[in-house]
């Protein structure tokens, strides 16, 4: 609706959006029918994206690039909770050996679950959009455990968004790397992101 500058004092740009009806999935679960519509969303978004897209240099990257400092968030995690399974592990080291696709899409870059909204159990919208670039779309696409927590809904959202098995890799890695960062980060000031993250990485387990 408009869009502002910083000035008199206020340091930030800022903008006035459209209100979107809906609350938050981590609070308003999308029903189990909605894998599809997920599925829909991300395939719609996930277009090449231009030469002078957005850089993000912690969103849609190489996971190799997280590597040394994501493994010391796992062994915290590992030591404070169950969630690190070997499974876990084994699906983190087949993310980080799966080649990385050149061909670089536009990204939300922030898909968890308060940044997404439902209404009567359907998908409503997708909000936050600070993060958008051009990355990897396993960055997106680890979604499906943030954000379905029916497990048929997250084989149907897959099915449909038909990734290869390279992509699906990454993404399985992506959605550790978010799970354990959301769970690590939310024990300090923000419990719902400790559900979060714990959710995500519940999920991935089961589905493994």
């Amino acid at each position: 609706v408009a869009v502002g500058r910083p000035a008199r004092g206020y340091p930030w740009s800022w903008s006035i959006i459209p209100w979107i009806e809906g609350e938050a999935v981590d609070r308003a679960p999308l029903d189990a029918d909605q894998g599809p519509a997920l599925a829909a969303f991300l395939r719609a978004l996930h277009q090449p994206s231009p030469p002078d897209a957005p850089e993000n240099p912690g969103r849609g990257v190489r996971l190799e690039t997280r590597r040394e400092r994501f493994g010391e968030r796992l062994d915290r995690v590992r030591a404070a909770s169950d969630l690190i399974t070997p499974s876990i592990d084994r699906t983190w080291r087949d993310a980080l050996a799966a080649p990385f696709c050149e061909t670089l899409v536009w990204l939300h870059g922030d898909l968890h679950a308060q940044n997404v909204l439902s209404k009567d159990g359907r998908l409503a919208g997708v909000i936050d959009w600070g993060d958008m670039c051009g990355g990897d779309a396993a960055g997106d696409l680890c979604s499906v455990w943030g954000l379905l927590p029916d497990a048929s809904a997250r084989a149907a959202a897959l099915k449909a968004y038909a990734p290869d098995g390279a992509l699906l890799a990454r993404a399985r890695g992506w959605a550790i790397l978010f799970g354990a960062t959301l769970f690590e980060n939310g024990l300090v000031d923000d419990p719902r992101h400790h559900a979060i993250g714990q959710a995500m990485l519940r999920r991935l387990a089961e589905d493994l």
